[in-house]
């Protein structure tokens, strides 16, 4: 019965609170739009908060077996990033915060029965999730859809091999996502901000460590369901990189960012995200309890999908310009 209450109850608390903080009953703390930004008006940044708190409520009211890290770590996250979203903190101060969180759980976690190349690999990708979940938080619904979907899936998972309270801890970021995304697909009226990013980044790969060390999962299954806000993000990053430029600024060579750019528009590129982390995360949840070999080849299939997508995308905007050069002359 807590499987279907606790999540019935995280949708109403959070749609409530959102309600309120999208009308403008709170301090407000405006997203400005900026070189990074698709939007032209400013807009609330505190849809975060409104997801948050009331998941961590229920949390609470419906004791759950969580470690004390994952609390203390979420606290912090919060607290950081909202400050962050109120008066613009350093990327050295934020980078640090997220390093002591991300490492100091894996370590806390995983140090006495996997070691210090796990710890160490895990708390990495840990601190990678935290950031390119805030860097793919820069259009209207994306974000929120993915957070709907890719805990979702967790939640599945862990309900197929048995594990109802697990399931349930992540149905409630699920249905509080829902109701998130109701103020917040286009025309957003309410961003999800730092404060929500950043902890849901964290909770991404924290939960989906936690899932496999409970053995309900293999590492695989985490990586496929947040896919396409990975691959997105990865191959960006390691494009700027390649180019010299500065990671730490603004900027909006995402793909999705372009595509939007290009008139693709925030619902189409929401909706392609959506799709592509259905198929991706379902396929993965299927195979679950398959052989690594199989998950394996699973991922890498799916690598050759991103890639086709991605060199379709570039080959189309190289096409476009080069027309637009030719009208030109």
């Amino acid at each position: 019965m807590q499987l279907i209450i606790a999540p019935l109850l995280s949708f109403l608390a959070s749609y409530l609170l959102i309600f309120w903080l999208a009308k403008g009953n709170a301090p407000k703390i405006l997203d400005i739009p900026n070189t990074r930004s698709l939007h032209s008006t400013p807009v609330p940044r505190t849809g975060g908060i409104g997801l948050l708190l009331p998941t961590l409520i229920i949390w609470l009211l419906f004791p759950v077996s969580l470690p004390i890290p994952l609390w203390v770590g979420l606290g912090l996250l919060a607290l950081v990033s909202l400050a962050d979203d109120v008066m613009n903190l350093s990327v050295l101060v934020r980078l640090l915060v997220h390093i002591i969180v991300a490492m100091g759980f894996s370590t806390m976690l995983l140090l006495d029965t996997h070691g210090w190349v796990v710890v160490i690999g895990i708390g990495m990708a840990m601190i990678w999730m935290c950031n390119l979940y805030n860097f793919m938080d820069g259009s209207d619904g994306l974000a929120g859809g993915m957070t709907l979907i890719g805990f979702g899936y967790y939640g599945v998972a862990a309900l197929l091999a048995g594990n109802m309270e697990f399931a349930m801890v992540n149905f409630c970021i699920m249905a509080s996502a829902g109701a998130f995304l109701r103020f917040n697909f286009h025309p957003a009226q309410v961003f999800m901000g730092d404060v929500g990013a950043i902890p849901l980044g964290f909770l991404a790969g924290v939960l989906g460590t936690l899932g496999w060390t409970k053995e309900l999962w293999s590492l695989w299954l985490p990586l496929l369901v947040f896919s396409p806000f990975i691959v997105d993000a990865t191959v960006t990053l390691v494009k700027r990189l390649y180019r010299g430029e500065r990671i730490w600024q603004a900027h909006r060579e995402h793909y999705y960012q372009r595509m939007i750019q290009s008139g693709f528009g925030h619902r189409n590129t929401a909706l392609l995200g959506y799709i592509l982390m259905l198929l991706a995360g379902g396929s993965a949840v299927w195979t679950s309890k398959d052989h690594f070999v199989t998950q394996s080849w699973l991922t890498v299939v799916w690598g050759g999908v991103y890639l086709i997508i991605m060199l379709a995308f570039d080959w189309y905007q190289h096409y476009r310009f080069n027309n637009k050069q030719n009208d030109r002359t």
